[in-house]
């Protein structure tokens, strides 16, 4: 009878060309990225890129230029944070797209600019998204026609929009396209220039308080928030066309990283990718970079009764971006966000592998969920 050593060891020689051949050949459709860029926030100097110019449809994260192209019209006295917004046909309209994420928006509704900035960067609202360009533009394209002068003041070469909340095109209409160093050019003007942060950086935070009856629950998409050290932004954005895309950033002591990713297969392994990115981005910094805002903020509106943020995620019941859950109305409180805490490591799930691409080995507590 032969030895199991023999048997084991003449099992191995066999099995391990073709392991070897399976990690060569990993499926195309797993991919952490189709183009990503990171850069220094202070000078704009690119610290690493991978085909940063590969254009594509950014999904939500084109909700970026919304919002830039709404604190404009605040900035000029245009708008307020307080002017109320009465919701037309069309935004209800879009409310009730299929997989679309929303804050259920309904005609004859009214609620503030501000309340509907909070909802387009933390709930991905692209019914809020529409809300707002009639009242910053007066009709949708008039906003979008803002949207492209603005990307082409800003340098974003290779973008074109054609919608404001990045929803796959429907019949007729172009795609939204873009690239991640554009991406990351307007994510820089919007960090020296808005007050942005205080928008992204709040993880969870009810809609429609004091209006309605049921609030809608909002939870930030960006699941690095609290995960990653310093991390307090941006924007994550995914559909079917344009894979998981996120354009985050953060800061630890004068420092701010920038990175973006676009085209990951799965959120997840976007989400750890990013994680690397930034470490990397802080690894590469110049020493001497400083990162300085250098424009004051717009006023924030008073704390309204429309108000109900909390300092973190739920720990269980992550919501899923094809679904708008709604919790009971409660008493108003300020909006706060906690400190971002570090990397949290954990252990991976039995049988799970890692991406041949992180080569840092961040382990991070990511929600089970879609976006």
């Amino acid at each position: 009878m032969r030895h199991p050593h023999f048997i084991f060891l003449i099992s191995i020689l066999f099995l391990a060309p073709a392991s070897v051949a399976w990690a060569k050949h990993e499926p195309e459709s797993v991919r952490a990225y189709k183009g990503a860029i990171v850069m220094d926030a202070a000078s704009g100097r690119v610290l690493f890129e991978d085909r940063a110019d590969e254009v594509g449809p950014p999904a939500s994260v084109t909700k970026l230029m919304t919002f830039l192209v709404v604190h404009d019209c605040i900035a000029s006295g245009a708008l307020t944070l307080q002017t109320p917004i009465t919701m037309t046909r069309e935004d209800a309209r879009v409310a009730a797209l299929k997989d679309s994420t929303n804050v259920q928006l309904k005609e004859g509704e009214v609620f503030p600019v501000e309340e509907l900035l909070y909802a387009i960067m933390i709930q991905s609202a692209n019914d809020a998204a529409n809300a707002l360009t009639h009242a910053a533009a007066g009709s949708r394209a008039a906003f979008i026609e803002r949207m492209n002068a603005k990307a082409l003041e800003l340098g974003m070469t290779h973008t074109s929009f054609h919608s404001p909340n990045g929803l796959p095109p429907t019949h007729g209409q172009l795609p939204d396209i873009t690239s991640p160093r554009d991406l990351a050019l307007l994510s820089r003007y919007l960090l020296l220039h808005t007050d942005i942060l205080r928008y992204t950086s709040v993880r969870a935070r009810a809609f429609g308080t004091g209006v309605r009856l049921q609030t809608v629950a909002m939870t930030n998409h960006n699941h690095l928030l609290g995960r990653i050290a310093g991390c307090d932004g941006l924007k994550t954005g995914f559909t079917n066309g344009a894979g998981f895309c996120l354009a985050a950033t953060a800061q630890r002591s004068n420092h701010r990283v920038i990175a973006v990713i676009m085209g990951s297969s799965e959120a997840k392994l976007r989400d750890l990718k990013m994680a690397e990115l930034i470490e990397k981005g802080f690894a590469l910094m110049p020493i001497g970079s400083t990162f300085q805002r250098s424009a004051p903020p717009v006023a924030p509106a008073p704390p309204a009764a429309a108000t109900a943020p909390v300092s973190s995620p739920p720990a269980t019941s992550p919501v899923n971006e094809l679904t708008t859950p709604t919790t009971p109305a409660g008493p108003a409180v300020p909006p706060t966000t906690s400190a971002p805490s570090p990397v949290i490591p954990a252990p991976l799930p039995p049988g799970q592998k890692t991406s041949s691409t992180n080569r840092v080995s961040l382990r991070l507590i990511l929600p089970d969920t879609t976006e």
